[in-house]
């Protein structure tokens, strides 16, 4: 006789019922603005990877939200909004998001936190700063980190030993056994850095945090299980993008955790099998915060000009995004492997009124006598370095297209653009957005 399946049995994946949008250059792309636009298909939106150091921006009614831990989720009442176990938490820095969102009016009682997350201590912050002083030394150039303690935090998840996961946090007695150990070995690690370390301190301040979010922590990966078991779909929200991954980025000069689609399974508890849509966000030019190559930046005033339209300034930290031509070589890496089946291309209203725009098909090596050009993205950023765009020019549009809502009403020269980037990707565009607002935004057959 067979035996009986329990409910918590592995079931067939038969619809794919899930979504991830994920940014395809170096971050900034407009995620949140995605997230937030088609979060009504979905039972729940899901964050995987980052912690704080990723900021979205969502623009509702004029009325604009920067988001960091949070899922964009958030805005819809009915959503389940899931920080799910690959995150790292700055109880702080999320509650500080949650008080301002419930000023404004949003709840934040749909919110879940895994509680295998792992959480940014205040030590990690400053592990951050001086390690980023040391890299750079007297001349030298530093990763370009938001000193946000993002990476000591998965550093030290990679430790084991001295990683504190959400769940910990809930248990003040043995926290502070373990805190003891952990601050005698940063103590000696991060030598007169570490000096002010305190278990005892350490510990009081982590149990006020716990206790307002005890809530929201629990078991996030059965959760999202039980969801898709009822029949609900998820959206998966990619923090950073792909060209800064810890594997696939731009190496030294990228984040710490896996920004792409690749990292759902890991960063949530939920098989690869179930995602069906991976909607790819790319912005109509290039920006990147932060150090490291960047081979169409503009280092002009027609890159200020760009800066200033498309308010290029961090989220999370205000610094002015570097800006350039839009890299396709790098989008189609990146659309590659990300498993992108589509594309969201965001902020094409920031390039009305230029006479021309220029697009990067390849690169050439710099000083190479034969000019051979290569269409293949290298992550790694000293061969990164040694590379000048190649680039194919387009004549530009006058017209503003804020209030356009179709692809049809664009202007010619802005479609033939569009559907450049189509064929040389390989990927259709479905989503284009055209100003900062929720409606501003022309969709087809999302």
């Amino acid at each position: 006789m067979p035996q009986e399946t329990s409910q918590s049995s592995h079931l067939p994946v038969r619809h794919s019922p899930c979504t991830a949008v994920v940014g395809l250059q170096w971050g900034d792309e407009g995620k949140g603005k995605v997230v937030d636009l088609i979060a009504p298909r979905f039972g729940a939106v899901v964050r995987f990877n980052g912690g704080a150091n990723a900021g979205h921006s969502v623009v509702v009614g004029g009325v604009r939200f920067a988001l960091h831990l949070i899922p964009s989720g958030i805005l819809y009442p009915d959503k389940a909004a899931v920080i799910g176990n690959g995150v790292v938490v700055d109880p702080e820095a999320l509650l500080r998001e949650c008080d301002g969102l419930t000023t404004r009016g949003v709840s934040v009682a749909g919110l879940t936190i895994s509680d295998r997350a792992h959480v940014v201590m205040p030590y990690h912050k400053v592990e951050d700063e001086l390690r980023e002083k040391l890299v750079a030394g007297d001349a030298g150039e530093s990763i370009g980190t938001t000193k946000r303690g993002i990476g000591p935090c998965y550093a030290d998840k990679a430790h084991r030993a001295t990683a504190i996961r959400m769940g910990e946090l809930l248990d003040p007695a043995a926290l502070r056994v373990k805190l003891e150990m952990i601050c005698r070995v940063k103590k000696a690690l991060l030598g007169s850095a570490g000096a002010d370390l305190d278990a005892g301190a350490l510990t009081a301040w982590a149990g006020a945090l716990a206790e307002r979010l005890r809530p929201h922590v629990t078991d996030t990966t059965y959760a999202l299980h039980d969801m898709l078991r009822a029949g609900k779909k998820l959206l998966f929200e990619g923090a950073n993008a792909a060209l800064l991954d810890v594997d696939h980025g731009t190496h030294p000069y990228v984040t710490s955790s896996s920004c792409t689609s690749l990292g759902i399974p890991a960063g949530t508890g939920v098989p690869a099998q179930y995602l069906g849509e991976v909607i790819g966000v790319v912005k109509a030019y290039t920006s990147r915060v932060g150090n490291g190559p960047m081979p169409t930046e503009l280092l002009n005033d027609l890159g200020q000009t760009i800066r200033e339209r498309g308010r290029e300034f961090g989220t999370t930290t205000g610094r002015p995004r570097r800006v350039g031509w839009l890299d396709l070589v790098a989008v189609r890496y990146s659309a590659m492997i990300s498993g992108a089946t589509s594309i969201a291309l965001t902020l094409l209203d920031v390039l009305s009124g230029l006479p021309e725009l220029n697009v990067c098909i390849g690169y050439r090596r710099i000083g190479d006598a034969n000019g051979a050009v290569s269409d293949r993205f290298t992550p790694d950023a000293e061969a990164l370095r040694r590379v000048e765009p190649v680039y194919r020019t387009f004549p530009g549009f006058a017209q503003d297209v804020t209030g356009v809502r179709s692809r049809a009403e664009l202007p010619a020269e802005a479609r033939a653009y569009i559907e450049f980037i189509e064929e040389f990707v390989g990927v259709p565009v479905r989503l284009i957005g055209v100003g900062p607002d929720r409606v501003q935004t022309i969709v087809e057959d999302l």
